[in-house]
C-alpha cells in the first residue's frame, strides 16, 4: 500500500489503492496530458462510509466542489477537501465508472480493461471488499451539458504536469484508476490511455507554489 510523498505511478489503464491517514494530502498528477483519473475514497475501517458524488452535489448545490470545498460521504460528512487545483478545474461527478458493459455497448467484443475491475483488484490487494461500489469522482474529465440536457464527453483540458490536491478528512482507502477508455474522447483526441501519478504526503509537505488555485492549510 503506497504511502509516500514520492510519486507512485498508476500505469495507463490500471488502478492502485493508497492508504491515506486523516490530515494527509493526496496529489493527483496527469504527467502526460489529457487523462481521466477515476477516484474513490472509503473510510477506514468502516467501509460502509465512502465518498458519494450524489451527496456531494446535494450538499454543495453544485456539480463539483471549488477549491476550499469538500467532497462528502454518503453520511453527509466531509471526506476529502479540495485544497489545490492547477488544472483548468474540470472534473465530473455525474458519470459512472466504465465497466465491461460500457465497452460492449460501444461495440467492443470480448474483455476490455475497465475502471470497475481496476477498483476491485486494487481493493483486493489491500484485503478490502466494500459492501457496495459507488460512482467515482472522474478527476480531469470534461463533460458538458447542453440546453436540452444532453451530456457530451469532450477531451480533457488538463495538460502535462497539472494536478489536483485533496486533504483526507478521515482515515481513507483511496483508489485511483487511470481510465482505460480508448473508444470515446474521455482521455483525449488520441483516445490513448495515459498514466497518473499519485503522492500521499503530510500537509506540511505541500509545496507553496504559484498555483493559480490554492487554499490555506
Amino acid at each position: 500500500m503506497p504511502n509516500d510523498s514520492q510519486p507512485s505511478r498508476v500505469a495507463a489503464g490500471t488502478g492502485r489503492a493508497f492508504e491515506v491517514p486523516e490530515g494527509h494530502l493526496v496529489e493527483i498528477v496527469s504527467p502526460e496530458g489529457p487523462q481521466v483519473a477515476d477516484t474513490w475514497a472509503f473510510a477506514l475501517p468502516d467501509l460502509d462510509e465512502f465518498l458519494s458524488t450524489e451527496h456531494t452535489r446535494s450538499c454543495l448545490d453544485n456539480l463539483t466542489p471549488c477549491v476550499g470545498e469538500a467532497f462528502y460521504s454518503n453520511r453527509r460528512r466531509p471526506i476529502l477537501t479540495l485544497v489545490r487545483d492547477t488544472s483548468p478545474g474540470l472534473h465530473d461527478l455525474l458519470l459512472s465508472a466504465c465497466d465491461i458493459g460500457r465497452y460492449t455497448l460501444l461495440g467492443h467484443q470480448g474483455y476490455h480493461a475497465n475502471c470497475i475491475d481496476n477498483l476491485a483488484s486494487a481493493l483486493n490487494k489491500m484485503g478490502l471488499a466494500p459492501p457496495e461500489i459507488p460512482s467515482p469522482v472522474n478527476v480531469f474529465e470534461n463533460v458538458s451539458i447542453d440546453t436540452e440536457g444532453n451530456l457530451h464527453i469532450k477531451p480533457p483540458l488538463v495538460q502535462s504536469g497539472e494536478s489536483l490536491t485533496l486533504r483526507a478528512e478521515m482515515d481513507l482507502a483511496l483508489v485511483v484508476s487511470a481510465c482505460p477508455m480508448d473508444i470515446v474522447l474521455t482521455n483525449g483526441l488520441d483516445r490513448r490511455p495515459k498514466p497518473i501519478d499519485i503522492s500521499v504526503m503530510p500537509a506540511n509537505e505541500l509545496l507553496r507554489s504559484s498555483a493559480k488555485n490554492t487554499v490555506s492549510l
